[in-house]
């Protein structure tokens, strides 16, 4: 920029002509005119409006000027930036709302057409009958707890009564995370029952103790139509004084009434657990034949291949030594436990034949079953 004098050159300040300024401020209406777009015009604005712009290099020359002739350019100069910024800012203006009216009739949607939208998901038939069951539980006082899938072998077998030499600790039937030197005298397993849930509950909770815990279990099985190394069981824990296996019956019964229907009976024949004595199987009567499927020339039934009963929990009274190694006083308190297999009571109440439709994940097989069960 030139600085201020009393004397100056012509030439050099022609920028500041009227004739210039006009010629200046035309080309930038012309051009602005002209912007079809808005990437035309923002072009226009850089060219006839930007830092290097003909009427902005002039706005600088001002400076050059003798003091009584500043004045008129200023004015000049000025009056003719100002209509050009009022052009760009008319232009932007209705070309915008031609990109308005042009997106908003290009991408018109027609609400008339049928809809095409992906299908929604369904909740897993595994949470509906775990939800179910446990609804049936807390219903009854009890309360859900829940622990960690990666469980510390004293919790999941040792307070249980696992001997140590006990098969189900071998590394065929349990997967180990780590072995005891990696977790201060335990080793870390993938729990095989929820039952580990019920220990924590024991030491952690007051007495009386009435809880259900739903969870996903792990094993070394194969996977086949009736067997899968992840699965889910859900059980149930009640400590309080006087308990007995009237009561247990009591709760067993309660589950199978509100699982498959009222009027089916109940068995229970004696079996072993490490962590119940004395321990039952429970079975109930089919609730597809009742048993009246076993006729000469007739098809055995599709559940319980006319045997009349299907086995599906196994239960018994907490042992003792249970109680005495979450600090329990077995001389006061009795309690009693029970469990079963989410995948193996959907198998049976809706006739699913083979466990890995519950884990392929296909939305076809979850969404038959709705949104409740």
């Amino acid at each position: 920029m030139s600085a201020g004098s009393t004397q100056y050159d012509p030439v050099e300040v022609a920028v500041l002509s009227p004739d210039e300024v006009a010629r200046a401020r035309d080309a930038a209406l012309a051009a602005i005119a002209a912007a079809s777009d808005l990437d035309e015009l923002k072009a226009a604005r850089l060219a006839h409006f930007g830092d290097r712009a003909p009427l902005t290099l002039a706005n600088a020359e001002i400076g050059a000027l003798p003091p009584a002739a500043r004045a008129e350019a200023g004015k000049r100069v000025g009056a003719a930036r100002g209509q050009v910024r009022r052009a760009i800012e008319e232009r932007e203006t209705a070309l915008e709302a031609e990109r308005d009216e042009r997106i908003l009739t290009a991408e018109t949607v027609d609400v008339t057409l049928p809809a095409d939208r992906v299908p929604r998901g369904a909740r897993h038939p595994d949470t509906l009958v775990s939800d179910r069951l446990t609804d049936v539980f807390v219903a009854m006082g009890y309360e859900v707890a829940e622990g960690p899938e990666v469980e510390a072998e004293w919790y999941n077998f040792d307070a249980l009564n696992f001997p140590p030499d006990h098969p189900a600790r071998a590394m065929q039937d349990t997967l180990f995370v780590a072995g005891p030197d990696g977790g201060e005298g335990s080793g870390m397993v993938l729990r095989t029952h929820t039952s580990p849930v019920q220990i924590r509950a024991m030491l952690t909770r007051q007495l009386p103790l009435y809880v259900v815990s739903p969870g996903k279990c792990f094993r070394t099985d194969e996977l086949d139509a009736t067997h899968s190394p992840v699965f889910h069981q859900i059980e149930g824990l009640a400590v309080d004084e006087g308990l007995t296996m009237a009561d247990l019956r009591g709760a067993v019964q309660a589950f199978v009434d509100a699982m498959f229907g009222e009027g089916l009976r109940t068995r229970f024949r004696p079996d072993f657990f490490p962590f119940t004595e004395p321990s039952a199987d429970v079975s109930m009567e089919c609730h597809v034949c009742r048993g009246g499927s076993a006729r000469p020339g007739g098809d055995p039934c599709r559940v319980c291949k006319s045997q009349g009963w299907i086995e599906i929990a196994g239960c018994g009274m907490v042992n003792p030594r249970v109680l005495v190694a979450c600090g329990i006083d077995p001389d006061r308190y009795s309690g009693f436990a029970f469990g079963l297999g989410i995948e193996r009571t959907l198998m049976i109440a809706h006739g699913v034949t083979d466990i890995r439709d519950t884990i392929e994940g296909d939305v076809r097989f979850s969404a038959a079953f709705g949104m409740e069960i």
